[in-house]
C-alpha cells in the first residue's frame, strides 16, 4: 500500500499581510494571493494527480478553484488550519505552536489534535485511493502534522525546520504514505 502526495498551500491572504493567523476564520486571498493561485498550476503542469482534496476553509477553497478547476476538488474538514479558539485572527507574535503542541488554544485545539485528524485523514486515503497521486490544498498546521506523520520528525522539529521559518517556498511539496 502506497500513496503520493503533493501538498499546496493557500495564497497569501489579507490576514498574512496584515501579520495576523487566520486559524478557522474563512480567509480572504489578497491580490498577491489571487495571482499566486493562478499561477501555480502552470507551475507544476507536468504533475498529474487523480484529485485534489482542500480544507474547506475559504482561503483554501479559493486557492483550489483558482488554480486547480480541472481537477475533481473534494472539500474535507480534516485539513483545515489549527483552531486558534480565542486566538483566531490574532497578532501572530502572539500564535506560537510550540507552545501549543499538547495544550490547545484557549478554546482551540493542540498540535496533537490537528495530528490525529490528520491522521483520520490519511488513513481515509489509503482506503480509497491507494496506489494514487493525490493533492492536498491547505494550511501550515496540516502540514506540520504531515512532517510529523511521514517524515517521522517531532513537532518541535517540524516547527523549528518549517520551510516557513526561512521563507522557503515551492510550488508543492511531495510525501509517501506507506
Amino acid at each position: 500500500m502506497s500513496l503520493k502526495i503533493i501538498y499546496f498551500v493557500h495564497g497569501t491572504t489579507t490576514d498574512n499581510e496584515a501579520g495576523k493567523c487566520t486559524g478557522w476564520a474563512g480567509g480572504e486571498l489578497s491580490e498577491l494571493g489571487t495571482r499566486q493561485a493562478k499561477e501555480l498550476r502552470s507551475r507544476v503542469e507536468d504533475l498529474n494527480f487523480s484529485v485534489m482534496f482542500c480544507s474547506d476553509l475559504k482561503r483554501a477553497v479559493d486557492s483550489a478553484n483558482l488554480g486547480f478547476s480541472d481537477y475533481p476538488i473534494i472539500k474535507d474538514k480534516r485539513l483545515r488550519e489549527c483552531n486558534y479558539g480565542d486566538l483566531t485572527q490574532a497578532d501572530e507574535a502572539r500564535v506560537d505552536y510550540l507552545k501549543q503542541i499538547d495544550k490547545p488554544f484557549p478554546n482551540g485545539e493542540s498540535m496533537k489534535d490537528v495530528e490525529r485528524r490528520i491522521k483520520d485523514f490519511l488513513d481515509y486515503l489509503r482506503k480509497e485511493y491507494d496506489g494514487q497521486f493525490i493533492a492536498i490544498m491547505a494550511h501550515k498546521a496540516p502540514q506540520l502534522a504531515l512532517e510529523a506523520i511521514l517524515n517521522s520528525k517531532t513537532w518541535e522539529e517540524a516547527i523549528n525546520e518549517d520551510w516557513r521559518n526561512r521563507k522557503a517556498w515551492q510550488p508543492g511539496w511531495i510525501y509517501e504514505a506507506k
